[in-house]
């Protein structure tokens, strides 16, 4: 028997307009609504709303045989209803089908859990709320921003009442295991833990119109063949990948709504193949061992770690501002001031910051904005400089990161990728002032 189960992520960030040093103290509006507008009108008609129509049509047509489950960020919702209210609507008709799961995460996609479970916390709880109001669910599975995972996670999510969790099947971290069954992480007792295949979810997500992959073209025969070849050798396949995938990464043109829509009836050829959500897996099958992840993993990159995020100086000392003010922030009992500064915790914010272009390189310039990492980072220093005036104008006080002071001048300068003469080069209106060393220039770059 394989338990298939499709696990899609849905989410959009609020991006960041390229606010400048001038506009600190200025002006608040730190968010490029145009720029988020037109994204989230052109993935709706892309992929939201064709592929939730797709969803929809499997489910009826196989009688509710087909089964799936999603986690929508808050910050999606948030534009959803702004932007594109009939995109909430059509994932509402998804739950009453009674076949689709909604899973629980933060609220902003941040990686609070890695600086204030206090804010983690409080986030999870938000987006929980956010489910049941819109989709009449309380969701009892979890799955952290960007896979990120351990065992410490675990633990805490199982404190919070959740009875599974997902992770990235790691090569590194699984060694002979088979990421096709259920594992107890370890310090847990109850929570059962789901890992992605990679290779069947990546072959769909990232390879699917690859011309240059021996395995191209991808037919629902192959695919199914290759699941089928999982009979007696693991009980449930988990599929997980970004909803984007459908009609937006893979453009309609590539066959992605057809080869999607003939798979589940391919599958359920096999008369030992099923469809299932994850809540389903965890009521199905028991754990068949242990598995110790000390270490952080995550479902980006090569590396599967949090490099996307923390792998430079200037990603590492934007989220240690960011965290650095949540008391301050919070004790100002601000509602916009604390939603302009959770929205900034939103971790594609670090991504747009990475420097490292590996193999991964093509998929951060996707995603990417700003014409560089430097000017994101800018950006951002700015925006977190306007962030600190505001709580000053409360009347509250600002506690400096360690071995940190308060900025009266300019912060670290940039080196500059243009390789311009230091004259030239562009200041970042540092938030705080100290020993934090320049941000890395160490652009690599493969082939």
């Amino acid at each position: 028997m394989v338990s298939v189960c499709f696990y899609f992520q849905v989410h959009q960030p609020h991006r960041l307009r390229h606010y400048s040093v001038f506009d600190i103290g200025k002006s608040h509006d730190y968010f490029d609504h145009h720029k988020n507008r037109v994204v989230m009108e052109k993935v709706a008609s892309k992929c939201y709303l064709p592929a939730n129509n797709l969803m929809h049509h499997l489910i009826d047509k196989h009688d509710g045989r087909f089964r799936i489950a999603y986690s929508i960020t808050g910050a999606a919702i948030q534009q959803f209803e702004q932007y594109q209210p009939d995109v909430i609507q059509s994932f509402q008709d998804l739950a009453k089908t009674g076949c689709v799961e909604f899973l629980s995460e933060t609220f902003y996609h941040s990686l609070s859990y890695l600086f204030s479970k206090e804010e983690f916390t409080e986030q999870v709880l938000m987006h929980k709320r956010l489910v049941k109001r819109l989709f009449g669910q309380t969701p009892t599975v979890f799955r952290n921003t960007e896979l990120v995972y351990n065992n410490e996670l675990a633990k805490y999510v199982e404190d919070m009442g959740y009875k599974a969790i997902l992770a990235e099947g790691a090569d590194h971290i699984l060694g002979w295991r088979s990421p096709n069954y259920l594992y107890r992480p370890v310090t847990t007792s109850k929570i059962k833990l789901l890992l992605k295949n990679y290779k069947l979810s990546d072959d769909i997500a990232f390879r699917f119109s690859n011309r240059g992959w021996e395995e191209w073209p991808l037919t629902v025969e192959k695919f199914a063949q290759w699941v089928n070849a999982f009979n007696g050798n693991g009980t449930n396949l988990n599929l997980f990948m970004d909803y984007e995938t459908i009609g937006e990464h893979q453009w309609k043109d590539t066959g992605i709504f057809n080869f999607l829509r003939a798979l589940p009836a391919e599958l359920l050829k096999h008369p030992d193949n099923e469809f299932l959500t994850p809540s389903q897996v965890a009521d199905k099958y028991e754990p068949v061992a242990e598995l110790d992840i000390h270490t952080m993993i995550s479902w980006a990159d090569i590396e599967r770690d949090l490099s996307a995020w923390l792998g430079n100086e200037m990603q590492q000392n934007a989220m240690k501002e960011v965290y650095a003010i949540e008391r301050a922030i919070k004790e100002t009992k601000d509602e916009a001031l604390i939603e302009d500064w959770r929205r900034m915790q939103t971790s594609d914010h670090f991504y747009y910051m990475c420097t490292k272009w590996f193999s991964d390189g093509d998929v951060h310039r996707y995603f990417n904005p700003y014409d560089s990492p430097y000017d994101s980072f800018i950006a951002f220093m700015n925006i977190m400089n306007d962030l600190m005036l505001r709580i000053r104008a409360h009347g509250v006080e600002i506690e400096p990161p360690a071995g940190m002071t308060p900025a009266g001048s300019p912060g670290p300068r940039l080196p500059d990728p243009a390789g311009r003469p230091e004259g030239q080069q562009t200041l970042v209106a540092g938030a705080w002032n100290g020993p934090a060393k320049e941000p890395a220039h160490q652009v690599n770059r493969k082939g």
